[in-house]
């Protein structure tokens, strides 16, 4: 039987495209409330009017952030409540962290961050943080965020996390996407078994995206585009993601990483209970958070 969220409400990440605007089509269908977040008021507008489309009594609304940004983030938690509040909501049924970034070349934020670090780690981190409250509210709630089958490669250098002094975008990636299940494992030990906030890191798998093909040489966009070939199209990820966010019998799993709507194994590196700690704490330094 299909489930129905209608009465939920989810912040999606870069939801203006890929598979963020195709998990917020399935949550719209699903009859969920959602709340898109973009860097663009141009493809925000294009969003919301294209999810309104798909049925026109449901709420949908997009706020406009730079993920790449602290000061952007923490300026969204006050956008979000104000959406919650013009859609008559108190609180959040779910959040996908599923904006990403990928730079060939070493490339620093305003505020100091590697790009990359900034917007795959570091905005998830924090993004969660300031919307934890929200989520507590509910009855349950998720938080699902987006890694990559690329984390098995990924090894973090904890005397340079950001890889400054020797850069290589691809391992910058892999370790971000490792980060990202490193984080997912200790929300869920530090919120506890009988928490009513569960966190998964959803494997997409191949995906025909363009996040190979911004800012990077004639070459890798070549090899991308010939990748990206064989992928999968935005929607098939974006049902396991629903899954995750949606399926009861998941509240009380402690399973972390899944593809597909099936759990799969992680690696060892991202079952570090020792190293999900550590880079909390990293994290915590980085975003300012006492």
């Amino acid at each position: 039987m299909e489930i129905s969220l209608n009465g939920k409400t989810y912040v999606v990440t870069g939801a203006t495209s890929g598979i963020g605007l195709a998990t917020a089509e399935q949550l719209v269908k699903k009859g969920a409330a959602v709340i898109g977040i973009g860097r663009s008021q141009e493809r925000c507008d294009a969003a919301k009017a294209h999810l309104i489309s798909l049925d026109p009594q449901a709420s949908v609304t997009c706020c406009l952030a730079d993920l790449s940004l602290q000061s952007d983030i923490r300026a969204l938690r006050g956008k979000i409540e104000k959406a919650l509040a013009e859609m008559g909501k108190e609180y959040l049924n779910g959040l996908v962290n599923n904006a990403g970034t990928f730079t060939y070349w070493l490339a620093l934020t305003p505020e100091g961050f590697e790009k990359q670090w900034a917007v795959n780690h570091l905005a998830p981190f924090l993004l969660t943080h300031e919307l934890l409250p929200l989520l507590l509210a509910a009855p349950t709630a998720r938080v699902v965020t987006v890694s990559s089958g690329s984390h098995y490669q990924g090894r973090l250098k904890w005397d340079d996390l950001q890889l400054r002094r020797r850069y290589s975008g691809l391992r910058a990636y892999q370790n971000t996407k490792l980060a990202n299940v490193l984080f997912t494992l200790e929300l869920n030990r530090l919120m506890g078994a009988d928490s009513t906030v569960r966190a998964f890191a959803a494997d997409p798998g191949l995906v025909k995206t363009d996040i190979g093909l911004k800012g990077t040489p004639s070459l890798v966009r070549w090899f991308w585009k010939r990748r990206r070939a064989g992928g999968k199209p935005a929607h098939v990820p974006a049902q396991g993601i629903v899954f995750l966010l949606s399926e009861p019998s998941l509240q009380g799993s402690d399973e972390v990483y899944w593809k597909a709507g099936k759990p799969k194994r992680a690696s060892k590196f991202a079952l570090n209970e020792d190293d999900a700690f550590r880079l909390w704490a990293q994290s915590e330094l980085m975003c300012g958070i006492a």
